[in-house]
């Protein structure tokens, strides 16, 4: 009978070790667990928050680019005048000299616009790279 009562104890004895070794490392397994909960919900915010960030950046950019576009396509619309000097000008141009103005002008504008869209790109790309 001494016999089974040591074996009981032996057994309750190893019982409580194991189960104590289990609970320790499953409660370390909650804590790391909930950490990671934290740390994903912190992350989400973060990210919507960047989000947020670069929407109101691109619409900015947007609004500028389209408003400095349609300044840009005016001034060229209403022509490209040289500063007015007091004399007359003589004879009128002759038709190769008017085309070449008018492909002239036209080319400024379509590098006035290439211009400004890439400024408008590198200053996007700048604000977009604060963004932290």
């Amino acid at each position: 009978m001494i016999d089974y009562v040591k074996i009981s104890l032996l057994a309750l004895a190893v019982s409580v070790v194991f189960g104590g070794g289990y609970w320790a490392g499953y409660s370390k397994y909650v804590a790391y667990k909930n950490e990671v909960q934290i740390a994903a919900k912190e992350q989400e915010a973060k990210v919507e928050s960047i989000q947020k960030q670069h929407e109101l950046v691109k619409k900015a950019t947007e609004d500028e680019y389209t408003a400095k576009l349609a300044l840009l396509r005016q001034y060229y619309a209403n022509g490209v005048r040289q500063p007015s000097s007091s004399q007359l000008p003589g004879i009128s141009l002759t038709k190769q000299i008017a085309d070449g103005t008018a492909a002239y002008n036209l080319l400024a504008q379509q590098c006035s616009q290439t211009t400004l869209m890439l400024t408008e790109l590198q200053q996007f790309i700048n604000e977009t790279y604060a963004i932290k």
